[in-house]
């Protein structure tokens, strides 16, 4: 289980705040960078690979980041580097494969689980490496190949921007069968293939035959086509999965804000309340997204409405009114951090009500 300083640190990399991560890492020179989370079980150093942020990965190599720790399909932080790199080019290649490459120079011939090495990637794009020499041209199946890389490395960068600021595992259960952003890619990897090596065959087969048919090129664009309105439609479907996803993480943040409000401003009990027995909207997020949470589910053009939700809001974390109803029962080690929290929520929801048109 991750400690509250990994978690931090592990929300740190994902924002891409560099200066919040090494003030942190320079105030707890003790904590362990080198731990995995989430579904693809990757390290904080894999994350920031994946997203390009070549600052936070010399940041964690400097604080011991472990290139050789792999992900659920055996991916070192170097297998996501490279990835990127051949996507992005040379500039992703310096400022993320170099560094890598120079901390743990044996990271180069570590296998996934497909057996696939960082450096066997890098063999078929030698424009990458640093002598500069590009391929004297690149054929048709580069092209489609790299065009597909493309759109699945807009799908991960519009995956994490969604669902980045949130843990879904905390309101979601966790389906292992469910087809994740991997498995789908390697799905149309190989069905790609797979109806090309048909395509082959069929003509092959017909040449005998003496009938006409299209040329190799026709042939070639017709299939290429073809793939393109397969992709498209899949990155469709893609994102409106996700757009769903995120409005059920939001529906149950709301649901469980609301029934820990219950339980704990209505239920009574003589149960000493720490900071983390409080029912925050958004816990250790900020004052803003916590009113968020609150007001998830508001027409916010129905003035009369959104202003009757927010005045509900405003009489339960008034911080007389929360006083009133809970310091008897709040922790001394946590009880100026919960009324200083709630002071800066209440004071949110003022300035909410005060920005709403007379």
């Amino acid at each position: 289980m991750l400690s509250r300083g990994q978690k931090r640190l592990w929300k740190y990399v994902e924002e891409g705040s560099l200066f919040k991560l090494k003030s942190y890492l320079r105030k707890h020179r003790d904590l362990d960078v080198n731990f995995c989370q989430g579904k693809r079980r990757r390290s904080p150093l894999q994350l920031a690979c994946g997203l390009g942020e070549d600052a936070v990965v010399r940041l964690l190599l400097e604080h011991g980041a472990d290139v050789l720790l792999a992900d659920k399909k055996g991916d070192t932080a170097l297998h996501v580097a490279v990835n990127r790199a051949l996507k992005r080019g040379k500039t992703a290649y310096d400022d993320l494969v170099v560094p890598l490459r120079k901390s743990c120079p044996e990271a180069m011939d570590a296998s996934n689980i497909a057996g696939v090495t960082p450096q066997d990637l890098l063999n078929g794009f030698k424009h990458l490496e640093p002598s500069g020499q590009g391929a004297s041209s690149t054929s048709q199946a580069d092209m489609e190949r790299d065009w597909i890389e493309k759109l699945f490395g807009e799908c991960q960068d519009e995956f994490s921007e969604t669902f980045g600021v949130y843990d879904a595992d905390d309101f979601l259960p966790v389906d292992e069968d469910d087809e994740d952003y991997g498995d789908w890619a390697d799905r149309i990897r190989r069905e790609y293939f797979s109806k090309k090596h048909a395509e082959a065959q069929r003509m092959a087969a017909s040449s005998s035959s003496g009938r006409k048919k299209k040329s190799k090129r026709e042939e070639g664009e017709q299939s290429y086509k073809e793939l393109h309105a397969r992709l498209q439609k899949e990155h469709e479907e893609y994102l409106s999965r996700a757009a769903r996803k995120e409005e059920e993480i939001r529906q149950g943040k709301k649901r469980r804000y609301e029934q820990m409000c219950t339980a704990t401003f209505h239920g009574g009990g003589a149960k000493l309340l720490s900071y983390s027995d409080i029912p925050w909207p958004a816990p250790r997020c900020t004052v803003q997204e916590m009113a968020d949470v609150m007001l998830h589910g508001v027409d916010r053009t129905d003035a009369a409405g959104f202003r009757k939700a927010l005045r509900k809001q405003q009489a339960l974390w008034h911080p007389d009114k929360f006083a009133q109803r809970c310091e008897a029962r709040l922790d001394g080690k946590d009880k100026q951090h919960i009324l200083d929290t709630v002071t800066a929520l209440s004071q949110e929801l003022n300035r909410l009500a005060q920005s709403l048109k007379p």
